[in-house]
């Protein structure tokens, strides 16, 4: 019988070792930093109104309340003529007093928004959420017959969502179920259609009258859009991956993957947010892949912003 060999643990492994639990602490400190921050992207758009500011994601919670007041106060130094976010507004599928929804009161402007998934408990566990995604296949993307209802299960809550929805409003959201809102914003028609949560199974886009008006359709998931008669479709929900690699990024601008950013597929300009909360741990955390705000033709100057040119 030939001998087992004993692998040997040599200086260079021992070296290893030390690096990674010497790193390792530094890394998931810097990821807890730059979930705490907050970039600015500035999308400018041929014949849009000014100072549009466009939020996801921000999965309220004790751990993140700070931050997103922070969010805020950026938000109100933009100097916004409407304010929109892209859904999810909780964290746990627990949360039923929504004290932490009482935040959005100190937003200084117009505040439209939509439901996500999570406001629905619709597919946030990871088989459930795989689920939803294999699901898709079966849904109508088509405007003539866009049909999402395969999505619906006994996931979605609606009574959880319906309560959610009574604190947001009670603190100046108003949120669009497959309905838009008309606005004048710097003497032009603008058009805001909410349509609501597809992995819920509740997308059902309502009849618009665009023509003359600039138009903007939210959603959540990327993936269940139409190619709608719009100017600008806004969405959220991945996060935008919140671990940034150079391959993922390499994929996403070239539109293999829908993550983050302006998506080169499709003759309507659409634009994922990278959000600005996480679902998955009770501490935020991000890596090259920061809490994100975007506005639509600001005039107001910031530090840092990212200019997009559409």
């Amino acid at each position: 019988m030939i001998p087992k060999r004993i692998p040997r643990f040599t200086n260079t492994h021992y070296i290893a070792v030390a690096l990674i639990l010497v790193t390792l602490p530094a890394g998931i400190g810097y990821a807890s930093w730059e979930a705490g921050t907050c970039e600015v992207t500035a999308l400018y758009i041929d014949d849009a109104p000014g100072n549009i500011v466009y939020i996801a994601d921000p999965h309220l919670k004790e751990g993140n309340i700070d931050h997103v007041k922070d969010v805020i106060g950026e938000i109100n130094r933009l100097e916004p003529s409407v304010v929109l976010i892209g859904g999810d507004f909780v964290f746990g599928e627990n949360e039923e007093d929504f004290v932490y929804q009482e935040v959005w009161s100190g937003i200084d402007a117009p505040v439209y928004a939509i439901l996500g998934n999570h406001d629905y408990k619709a597919g946030i566990t990871a088989s459930s959420g795989m689920d939803k995604i294999l699901r898709m296949r079966e849904a109508d993307l088509s405007v003539d017959y866009f049909d999402v209802s395969c999505m619906f299960d006994e996931t979605t809550d609606l009574e959880y969502a319906a309560a959610l929805e009574e604190v947001l409003e009670e603190n100046g959201v108003t949120v669009l179920r497959n309905e838009y809102v008309e606005l004048t914003i710097d003497g032009r028609r603008v058009l805001i259609v909410g349509v609501d949560d597809g992995w819920a199974g509740l997308a059902d886009p309502p009849e618009v009258d665009s023509e003359g008006a600039f138009t903007i359709y939210l959603i959540h998931e990327p993936e269940c859009r139409a190619d709608w008669d719009a100017d600008l479709i806004l969405a959220g929900h991945t996060h935008g991956g919140q671990i940034n690699i150079a391959a993922m990024e390499t994929l996403t601008g070239s539109g293999v993957l829908e993550m983050s950013g302006l998506v080169p597929n499709g003759d309507v300009p659409f634009y994922i947010s990278r959000g600005i909360g996480t679902s998955n741990t009770k501490s935020d955390l991000r890596f090259m892949c920061a809490p994100e705000i975007v506005v639509i033709n600001p005039t107001v100057d910031v530090d840092g912003m990212r200019d997009i040119i559409i």
